[in-house]
C-alpha cells in the first residue's frame, strides 16, 4: 500500500510536468535559401520525432517573417534570421515579450570578405594579406584589359555592392592596378571562381558564407591588417553616399534562431533544443555543396545530415530524444 501512495504523487507530478510542456502545433519558417531550408527541415523532424510536436513548414523570408512573428505571433520559429536586417523591430519584439532570441543559427555569424584561392596561398603565403595581393597584382589577369588586374565585386543591385565598392576605394585598389569588375549576377560571380579553380588561375574578389561555392572551392579570406571596426562599417562602409571610406574587415552578421514567446513558454524542452542547435560556417558550406552536387532540397539534405552526422546533432538533445530520432531515421 505504501508503494502505491508514493507512486501516485510521482505520477501526478509527471503528468503535470508534461502538461506544462505541451508542444502542440508549431509552424516553422522555411526561408527561400538553401541553408535556411535545411535548418527548417532539421527542426521539423527533430521537433516532431523527438518532442512530439505537430510541426509544419510555411514559406518565409526575412522581413515578412519577422514582421508576421511580431504582429501576428506566427510562424512560431524562424530558424535562420539574418537579424541585422530588422534589428530594431526584433529587439522591440523581444522587449515587448512577443519574441525570444533562442540562439545563433550560425555560430560564426554570416561571413563576408575578399578572397583568393587556397592554392595561391599554398604557393605564396603572403597572398593571404592585402599587401601580398597588391604586390602581386599582375597575377590577377583582367578578362579584357591586359594592362590592368581584376577585382570581382558584388553584383550590381545587391547590398554588398555598396560595401565591396567602398572597401575597393578604401584599399586604393584602383591605384594598385585593379579594375572593379561587375560579374553581372550571383551566378556570374560564382562562375568566375569555378572557372579560375578549373584552370588553377589567380582570382581575387568579394564573396560570402555560408555558401555552396565556399564549400566546393577552398578559399582564403584576405587579411586587410586593419581588424574589424563595426562602428566604421555602420558609419560609412555600408552607406551608398560614403565619401571617405576607411579600411575595415567585414564584421560578422548576426544570424539567429527567433521564436515567439508563446512557443517558448508552452514548449520549454523544444525551445531548449533550439538554443543549442547551431552550425559553424565551414560545416554549413560543406552541406550546401553536397546539396548542390546532389540537387537535393532541404528535406533530402535533412535526412543526409541527421544520418551521416549524428555527432553534430546529438549534443543538441537529451539521450532520450536522440534515441527517438535515431529510431525514426531507421524507419524512413
Amino acid at each position: 500500500m505504501k508503494s502505491i501512495f508514493v507512486a501516485l504523487p510521482l505520477t501526478i507530478a509527471s503528468t503535470l510536468a508534461q502538461a506544462g510542456d505541451t508542444c502542440g502545433k508549431v509552424t516553422i519558417a522555411d526561408m527561400n535559401w538553401s541553408s535556411a531550408s535545411l535548418i527548417a527541415n532539421i527542426d521539423q523532424f527533430i521537433l516532431e520525432k523527438g518532442y512530439g510536436c505537430d510541426a509544419e513548414l510555411v514559406p518565409g523570408d526575412t522581413m515578412p517573417t519577422g514582421t508576421s512573428m511580431i504582429e501576428k505571433g506566427e510562424p512560431d520559429i524562424a530558424p535562420e534570421m539574418w537579424s541585422n536586417a530588422m534589428r530594431k523591430a526584433l529587439d522591440k519584439g523581444v522587449e515587448e515579450k512577443r519574441l525570444r532570441f533562442a540562439g545563433n543559427s550560425l555560430s560564426d555569424g554570416g561571413e563576408e570578405g575578399f578572397w583568393v584561392p587556397q592554392y595561391m596561398v599554398d604557393n605564396d603565403p603572403s597572398l593571404a594579406t592585402i599587401e601580398g595581393v597588391i604586390k602581386n597584382f599582375s597575377l590577377f589577369k583582367h578578362p579584357e584589359d591586359p594592362e590592368r588586374s581584376a577585382f570581382y565585386g558584388c553584383p550590381a543591385g545587391w547590398n554588398c555592392q555598396i560595401s565591396s565598392g567602398n572597401l575597393y576605394n578604401a584599399l586604393k585598389l584602383s591605384d594598385a592596378g585593379f579594375d572593379l569588375i561587375d560579374p553581372g549576377s550571383g551566378a556570374g560571380l560564382s562562375g568566375s571562381i569555378a572557372k579560375a579553380y578549373a584552370r588553377e588561375e589567380a582570382w581575387f574578389g568579394y564573396y560570402w558564407a555560408p555558401t555552396a561555392v565556399l564549400g566546393k572551392y577552398k578559399m582564403v579570406k584576405v587579411d586587410f591588417g586593419s581588424g574589424v571596426s563595426k562602428d566604421e562599417f555602420i558609419r560609412c562602409t555600408s552607406k551608398e553616399d560614403c565619401l571617405d571610406p576607411k579600411v575595415t574587415m567585414y564584421p560578422p552578421s548576426l544570424v539567429q534562431t527567433v521564436t515567439t514567446e508563446a512557443f517558448a513558454s508552452k514548449a520549454p524542452a523544444a525551445y531548449d533544443y533550439l538554443t543549442k542547435r547551431s552550425f559553424k560556417n565551414a560545416q554549413m558550406n560543406e552541406l550546401l555543396a553536397w546539396m548542390e552536387d546532389n540537387q537535393a532540397d532541404g528535406d533530402v539534405a535533412m535526412e543526409y545530415f541527421l544520418t551521416q552526422h549524428p555527432d553534430s546533432w546529438k549534443p543538441w538533445v537529451s539521450k532520450e530524444v536522440a534515441d527517438k530520432i535515431t529510431k525514426a531515421l531507421a524507419d524512413l
